[in-house]
């Protein structure tokens, strides 16, 4: 019986219920490490390769000698032979019994030279690992065949002649094999390197940018991203340095803002709304100066503001007066309606002459802002 179709659905519909997903393939992505412990495997088994090549082209070469060494001895023996040739055809023309008899004793000499040639050669041939034709012991003799002795040397010199080219053959061949092997793994190396040192290049750039974002986390507020207050201080004292090597051209300042019924915000409207208050505020303060210029946030809703350079008050009055609208706008764009902004300046080298002090001292002067009704800003007058 077919299954119904609610019954092949089922199982469908408990994957959507339950939220099941397929889990996908597991990827093998190798690491430097396994890179590194594969090549030098396969550099090993190359270079393994590579010796008994050339322990067998040693080998061949050996070989080579061997068969050189024994065609010379059939040419010295193929010699004799010829003077053997050349002894009995002297003795077969000469007519006198006196010169016939010479002929004689010389070619029993050469038969004798021709016997010793032989046994140099035996000697050769029988030793060979080699399954080549050996010469009997019978082939040896003075008196032997001289047709048996022809026969003998032509079938070894066929047999040593292309022995020695074979191995010669061979020989160039695992030449060959060594050459090729030897580029394949200088390749091999070649390559491995260059890709362990990609990985090792990618893993750099991936630990620098680690290295960037926890910098970049430890100089910066979480929630509104502008610097914290080492950041500042930071910033600070480089342009207190830069200021200081040219106190009669350049001046800086720093401005203390504190964001007056804020905690109004929390208490009533809760957290969440706390926090897009001041990621919006942040926003325009950021917006409303230089970017050369520094907006930091200090801590809860209060925030400083550093101006590298200005030069004069009326520059100073602008910007304040700019940082209070910002506040008001948020304030007005979230509706809250009763948020502002109290603002201390504080200038170095006139009139702070410690730029140590210059936060300190706009806090201060921040506060006086404050009992004297808020929403507004003032000018620092104490010199440290």
């Amino acid at each position: 019986m077919a299954p119904k179709a609610s019954e092949i659905s089922t199982p469908i519909r408990e994957q959507r219920h339950t939220g099941y997903k397929p889990v996908p393939p597991v990827r093998f992505r190798p690491g430097p490490a396994t890179i590194a412990f594969v090549s030098f495997v396969c550099l090993l088994i190359g270079l393994l390769f590579l010796a008994l090549q050339i322990r067998t082209i040693f080998s061949d070469q050996l070989k080579q000698e061997y068969s050189g060494l024994v065609l010379e001895g059939i040419e010295r023996a193929e010699s004799a032979r010829t003077v053997v040739r050349v002894r009995q055809q002297q003795a077969d023309n000469s007519n006198a019994e006196s010169g016939r008899a010479e002929q004689s004793a010389d070619y029993r000499q050469a038969r004798i030279n021709l016997a010793a040639r032989l046994a140099s050669l035996a000697a050769l041939v029988n030793a060979s690992p080699s399954a080549a034709p050996r010469i009997p012991q019978s082939a040896l003799s003075p008196d032997a065949n001289l047709d048996d002795t022809d026969t003998l040397l032509a079938v070894q010199s066929v047999y040593w002649r292309a022995q020695r080219n074979h191995d010669s053959t061979d020989a160039r061949t695992r030449i060959t094999r060594v050459a090729s092997t030897l580029i394949v793994l200088s390749a091999l190396v070649f390559g491995a390197l260059i890709t362990a040192l990609g990985m090792y290049a990618k893993r750099t750039r991936q630990l620098a940018g680690e290295s960037h974002k926890f910098e970049y986390a430890a100089l910066h507020d979480a929630m509104t991203g502008l610097p914290n207050r080492r950041k500042l201080f930071a910033t600070l004292a480089e342009t207190a340095a830069a200021v200081s090597r040219n106190p009669a051209r350049r001046k800086m300042a720093v401005f203390y803002i504190d964001l007056d019924g804020f905690k109004q915000i929390n208490d009533s409207l809760g957290h969440r709304v706390g926090d897009e208050f001041l990621i919006a505020v942040s926003r325009r303060f950021r917006q409303t100066v230089r970017v050369v210029d520094v907006v930091a946030r200090f801590g809860g809703d209060e925030f400083v503001v550093l101006i590298r350079e200005f030069s004069t008050n009326a520059e100073l009055d602008a910007i304040a007066q700019r940082l209070i609208d910002c506040v008001r706008q948020t304030d007005e764009q979230m509706g809250v309606g009763f948020v502002r902004a109290s603002i201390g300046i504080a200038s170095f080298p006139d009139p702070v002459r410690d730029y140590h002090q210059l936060v300190a001292v706009a806090d201060e002067t921040m506060y006086q802002v404050k009992r004297n009704g808020k929403n507004g800003y003032a000018f620092a007058t104490r010199t440290t």
